[in-house]
């Protein structure tokens, strides 16, 4: 497809749509997602993306049903990453958002899920993916800002939270 990573598992999720007519993907936005909360390493992300999440398997998950939500990419906590929407379609992982005065970032961002909390600190083999996989996007769409949920959901999200250290993501775009 359009914007198909090949170095990433593909998993194709139902929660995309076409992005309007003419837009220009200028947005990456980073996530931050673990199911259940706190937990790593199970299926549960992926049930999620795909509207197939068990509601019987975990107290926490009859609320997420009939969610539709998908991003771009995942990566696992040892750097795996799993791609589930072309970056040329729109995938579902913002919400209401807004950035620099334009509402519906969906529209025009890339969405990125980092497997992980607010308070779990990020593993390097995280890092090192996302630095490659941004680098990549960047010289194919023209990316100005790369964000936090948090920065375009203030009030509503915090992800990817203080457990994400920026100043060493963007020491190593600069590599």
């Amino acid at each position: 497809g359009e914007g198909n990573v090949v170095t990433a598992r593909q998993v194709s999720s139902p929660n995309q749509d076409d992005r309007p007519p003419g837009t220009k993907i200028t947005l990456l936005v980073l996530h931050g997602i673990s199911l259940p909360p706190g937990m790593f390493g199970g299926d549960e992300i992926e049930a999620l993306f795909c509207n197939v999440l068990d509601p019987q398997k975990n107290p926490y998950f009859p609320q997420l049903m009939g969610s539709c939500v998908s991003a771009h990419f995942l990566i696992r906590r040892d750097g795996a990453p799993i791609q589930f929407v072309a970056c040329g379609r729109r995938a579902w992982h913002a919400g209401e958002s807004a950035w620099k005065g334009h509402d519906h970032c969906n529209d025009y961002s890339i969405g990125i899920e980092l497997e992980g909390t607010d308070h779990v600190p990020y593993e390097r083999a995280q890092y090192l993916t996302l630095a490659g996989l941004v680098c990549g996007l960047k010289k194919r769409y023209p990316i100005q800002d790369i964000v936090g949920h948090s920065d375009i959901s203030p009030g509503r999200k915090t992800d990817p939270g203080p457990s994400f250290d920026w100043s060493a993501f963007r020491s190593l775009l600069r590599l």
